[in-house]
C-alpha cells in the first residue's frame, strides 16, 4: 500500500450543498436564508447580542485603582517558628534559608496563627499584635527592622 492509495472511509466526506444555483438545486432564490432581515442581507458580527446591551458597554469603564506605593509583605505565622531551637535568633535571612519565605520576596511580617512554645528573638519588618503577645508570653523578644 502506498500513500496515494489511502482513501477516507465511505461516507466520511459529504459534499456541501451549493446554494444560490437556481430552483432545481433546492437552494435557489434566497439560498436558504429566508426573506428579508439582517440574516438574509449580510453577516452579523460575532459580538452582536441581538439588541441586548453589549458586553463592552455593560462593563464599567474604569478598572479601579492600585496603589504603586503598596508594601507587599512575605508573611510567616508563629506556628512555623516552633521548629527553631530555644534562644535562637529568627530574622528574614534565616527564614529564607529554611524556605519559610521565598527568596528575594520583600519585607517579612510575623502573623499570629498557631502557638509558639520556645523563647526566640524575632527580628522582622512588621509583627502583628497577637504574634507579639504570643512570642513574649513564651519568653521571647521582638525587634523591628
Amino acid at each position: 500500500m502506498k500513500l496515494h492509495h489511502l482513501r477516507p472511509a465511505p461516507g466520511a466526506h459529504k459534499r456541501s450543498k451549493r446554494v444560490g444555483r437556481g430552483h432545481g438545486s433546492g437552494k435557489g432564490k434566497t439560498s436558504g436564508r429566508g426573506t428579508k432581515g439582517t440574516g438574509a442581507r449580510n453577516t452579523i458580527h460575532p459580538w452582536f447580542e441581538g439588541g441586548q446591551m453589549p458586553l463592552q458597554r455593560r462593563l464599567p469603564k474604569l478598572g479601579g485603582f492600585s496603589n504603586p506605593n503598596r508594601v507587599e509583605y512575605a508573611s510567616v505565622n508563629v506556628e512555623r517558628l516552633a521548629g527553631f531551637p530555644a534562644q535562637s535568633t529568627v530574622d528574614p535571612e534565616t527564614l529564607r534559608s529554611k524556605g519559610l519565605v521565598r527568596k528575594g520576596k520583600g519585607p517579612v511580617k510575623i502573623l499570629g496563627r498557631g502557638d509558639v512554645t520556645v523563647a526566640l528573638t524575632v527580628k522582622a519588618h512588621a509583627v502583628s499584635e497577637s504574634a507579639r503577645r504570643k512570642i513574649e508570653a513564651a519568653g521571647g523578644r521582638v525587634e523591628l527592622l
